[in-house]
């Protein structure tokens, strides 16, 4: 079953995409109840491979991978059981992925085939605390990436735990959250407080404009 009832349906959440990730956040703040100063951001530099194709949003699918251990290997039922994990989430899903071997990290759970494969299972972006490789291949695979850093070698990458709380450039992301990302960074919209953020984001772009013109 999905992780949650979504509060979004696509034509909002793609309304969301018009916005940068600084906006939402700036929206997100006057809604939330929590401190502005909350873990919801990333709190470590990550790196966006994609610009050119705007911002991502969608909702979390989590994953923890381990390339550096070929012991990993021994769970034969390993890729199986979390490709159906991805098939039984609501999209689109944005697949944020914790790398146990950062900050030395050996080798990319993405890249050409991983990028289409996912595609298929309706995963249109990713977030990963780890390396990422083929960029070209996978911009041409419309499949977004904000990474860490580029490698060469995929090592023994595969899933090691999926669907559970993960932690990504220093920020705790649960599945089923709302991510928005982009350049500057990401943000995961604590459960409860995906309704507001549209209106609030319309206000503040609307705000924002305003203050343009009157500065003119």
């Amino acid at each position: 079953m999905p992780e949650k009832l979504r509060t979004l349906d696509d034509s909002q959440l793609l309304q969301l995409r018009r916005w940068n990730t600084p906006t939402i956040y700036n929206g997100w703040e006057q809604i939330t109840t929590l401190d502005a100063a909350s873990p919801v951001t990333n709190l470590e530099t990550c790196c966006d491979f994609m610009p050119q194709m705007g911002p991502m949003v969608g909702w979390s699918v989590t994953l923890v991978i381990q390339p550096s251990q070929i012991s990993h290997k021994s769970n034969r039922q390993a890729w199986s059981e979390y490709r159906d994990y991805l098939a039984q989430q609501t999209g689109p899903k944005i697949v944020v992925v914790q790398d146990l071997d950062r900050p030395r990290v050996i080798g990319s759970f993405w890249g050409e085939v991983n990028a289409n494969v996912h595609r298929a299972l309706g995963c249109v972006w990713t977030i990963v605390d780890g390396a990422v490789r083929d960029v070209d291949e996978m911009t041409s695979a419309g499949f977004k990436a904000l990474a860490r850093r580029l490698c060469v070698g995929h090592a023994h990458a595969m899933p090691v735990r999926w669907g559970c709380e993960v932690e990504v450039f220093g920020t705790r992301v649960g599945p089923g959250q709302l991510i928005h990302a982009d350049k500057h960074g990401f943000i995961a919209i604590p459960k409860g407080d995906e309704l507001e953020l549209l209106r609030a984001s319309v206000q503040m772009d609307i705000h924002e404009c305003e203050t343009e013109i009157a500065a003119a």
